[in-house]
């Protein structure tokens, strides 16, 4: 048709009528839709063959960059949980530590007293010595021969005063005294360290002394030092030995002075009923009161 017989002009028309004849028949009649159908199958391999490089080349792409990206959260998660887990165990000292200052704030409002909470720098717990270092000193008004408490009980007292710290002497060392009273029958004696953490001994008081096990001892506030009235001990041990004139009588300390970590230092009143008691015997002795040792 196209190597010989009318002109080119001739021609392209004669096909511009076959193209819009078969576009108008296909349009109203539909009769070419089961040839497209074919000619799409045939030719959807060429179709996909084409296209097979860009596509490889996209997933590729997509590929790496999700596998990059997975890298990138897998290490970001891997150091966020590292994060949580730290700050998580920071929580349970943070909680423990909240715990104990709501209790020493419980104590300080059962006190009365003007209070100071600190916080243990040092600790020596051996025989010979029974002592802590908190981080206030002179600087925030402590003094020598301050009580120093936990949220329970008596810890002990000041002995000595550093412009920001300061050395507490336990009640438990084997150097100090402190006079307390029996809470069920008012009892008088003396509680006296033994170089044992948790260990008092009663060592003045008699076998026919009214003393039980499980006596709550209290400061009786005689020594000027220690205000009446404050939790010290509980008897655990009274063991009556013939022969002897003083029983052996044995208290473990209410206060936790092995794992106290906070403390309260108190300012007590500057007139107590015992100091009004002993106003009329003049001035205490110089180097400490009576019943306290340091």
């Amino acid at each position: 048709m196209f190597v010989q017989g009318p002109s080119p002009t001739a021609r392209l028309f004669l096909v511009l009528a076959l193209s819009l004849g078969l576009i108008v028949a296909d349009h109203r009649f539909r009769h070419l839709d089961a040839l497209r159908s074919t000619l799409t199958v045939v030719v959807y391999p060429l179709l996909y063959a084409a296209n097979l490089p860009a596509s490889l080349s996209s997933k590729v792409r997509v590929r790496l960059a999700n596998e990059a990206q997975l890298r990138e959260e897998n290490a970001a998660l891997h150091r966020d949980n590292l994060l949580l887990r730290g700050r998580l165990q920071q929580f349970d000292a943070l909680e423990a530590e909240n715990r104990r200052l709501r209790d020493l704030l419980g104590s300080s409002f059962k006190i009365g007293d003007r209070v100071l909470v600190a916080e243990l720098l040092g600790v020596a717990l051996n025989p010979y010595r029974q002592q802590v270092v908190i981080d206030k000193g002179s600087t925030s008004g402590v003094y020598v021969g301050q009580p120093v408490l936990d949220a329970n009980a008596v810890m002990g007292q000041v002995v000595r005063v550093d412009p920001l710290t300061a050395t507490v002497l336990l009640i438990t060392d084997a150097d100090h005294a402190l006079p307390v009273q029996v809470s069920r029958n008012g009892l008088r004696t003396l509680a006296s360290g033994t170089g044992v953490v948790n260990r008092l001994e009663l060592p003045h008081l008699t076998n026919n002394a009214d003393i039980q096990v499980g006596d709550q001892l209290f400061t009786s506030g005689l020594d000027g030092r220690f205000p009446a009235g404050y939790p010290v001990a509980r008897v655990v041990e009274v063991r009556i030995e013939p022969g002897k004139p003083f029983a052996s009588v044995v208290a473990e300390p209410n206060a936790r002075l092995d794992r106290a970590r906070e403390v309260l230092l108190v300012w007590t009143l500057p007139t107590t009923s015992a100091q009004a008691s002993l106003g009329n015997r003049g001035p205490a002795p110089a180097g400490g009161q009576p019943g306290a040792q340091p």
